[in-house]
């Protein structure tokens, strides 16, 4: 249900009123429209989209709404601010006291808007600038000046007001950042990353790369982050869902890209086709209908390693899954995890049998790097099979070599 920003009561005894009763209440109004969001605040979440994008062309899409659609740029500063409010209310709806932390550019500016239409909505803010805003300039400029008008008040960066809020916003660098983090904005992020308060980013966890989702230097380690026009390539690799946390996304009303122009870098994988690769199995398959898996490892003492492969086999839906181990192993095994067919290597004979009966086979997982398991390695590079080697397979590989497959 949707509820006004800055709610109004309506009482009978103030229905009659004088004119300079009136026009301070015409002024009130005028306050009111300067603090209170744009309809809409708390609207249903967006899907997250399929393509990524690099920021490069996030700030082409920009570049195009505001020159060839002619959306002024800080239409979608306040559109951000909007969402951000919103995800911000959906993920933390208990949350009454947050404090903002702006740097000095229009990350800073979304955080300057969303410190705004948060006071309207009822917060309590704490705006902390680890830049003078002074420093700011266009529309994080206009966005700080219309928060001053509407009565906001900004402090100096101080790790000790960190804790006067129950979720802390980063404003800070968003996809800004050229290079590593400057030290004294790093001392501001290792003072975020330590306040022991949930954080939620825009756009981009600052001090992370927004294209390959590496940390440059310092990066806020962020529980949840709203970003915003496209989705940043770095959010969703390398270690960007580490430092990006939930990752939640707005359009900010702005049409898909051009496709001639943008093409995405990447595009996600999702459920369905996810249903489409791993079709509904029939109601009389059997297990011999979904492949037979042959995991070799687990040399002697070491029995856990093949069969946490053989396990995760039989989860992702093979048929039947046979560990071929030391046969010391084999009576740990098989009472851990009955399901897993055990065989006990011990000669090249009681492989060969297993060999002839599997599709696909797995080497290396706790194999060690003992004359049986050189043997065992040996067998199965000459099946011929579909292989996968892993582990100390790869080690004996690099130690002695391997005979030539076209595979």
């Amino acid at each position: 249900m949707s509820m006004p920003a800055t709610p109004s009561a309506s009482k009978p005894s103030a229905r009659a009123r004088s004119p300079s009763s009136r026009r301070s209440a015409r002024r009130s109004n005028e306050a009111a429209a300067v603090m209170a969001p744009p309809p809409g605040q708390y609207n249903r979440p967006m899907a997250l989209p399929i393509v990524l994008y690099s920021t490069a062309q996030v700030r082409a899409l920009d570049a195009h709404a505001i020159e060839e659609l002619g959306i002024a740029g800080y239409t979608l500063m306040k559109r951000a601010g909007e969402a951000a409010l919103r995800y911000l209310r959906t993920r933390w709806p208990m949350a009454h006291r947050i404090v903002i932390v702006c740097g000095r550019g229009n990350n800073a500016g979304d955080g300057y808007v969303l410190a705004r239409f948060a006071q309207a909505a009822g917060l309590t803010v704490t705006v902390l600038s680890a830049a003078p805003p002074e420093e700011l300039r266009a529309d994080a400029r206009r966005a700080y000046e219309d928060f001053r008008a509407s009565g906001g008040v900004e402090h100096p960066f101080s790790a000790e007001r960190l804790t006067s809020g129950e979720v802390i916003v980063d404003a800070l660098l968003g996809t800004g950042l050229e290079g590593d983090v400057r030290p004294e904005l790093a001392q501001v992020i290792r003072a975020i990353n330590s306040s022991g308060r949930p954080v939620f980013a825009l756009d981009v966890p600052s001090g992370l790369d927004s294209d390959a989702g590496v940390a440059l230097g310092e990066a806020v380690r962020a529980d949840a982050t709203v970003t915003f026009v496209g989705l940043k390539t770095g959010l969703l690799v390398g270690d960007g869902p580490e430092f990006a946390g939930a990752v939640f996304f707005d359009d900010l009303e702005l049409a898909p890209a051009p496709s001639a122009h943008l093409a995405p870098r990447l595009t996600r994988i999702v459920e369905a086709e996810i249903h489409e690769a791993l079709p509904r199995r029939a109601r009389s398959a059997n297990k011999g209908n979904f492949g037979r898996v042959l995991i070799v490892g687990s040399g002697s003492g070491m029995p856990g390693a093949a069969r946490l492969a053989g396990e995760a086999c039989l989860r992702v839906g093979a048929g039947l899954v046979t560990v071929a181990v030391a046969p010391e192993n084999v009576a740990a095994i098989a009472a851990g995890r009955p399901e897993l067919i055990c065989v006990g290597l011990s000669g090249e004979t009681a492989l060969a049998e297993v060999l002839g009966r599997v599709d696909v086979i797995a080497v290396g997982p706790g194999l060690g790097r003992s004359a049986w398991a050189v043997a065992a390695l040996n067998a199965v590079l000459k099946s011929g099979k579909p292989l996968v080697v892993d582990a100390d397979a790869l080690n004996l590989l690099a130690e002695h070599g391997a005979p030539a497959r076209e595979d």
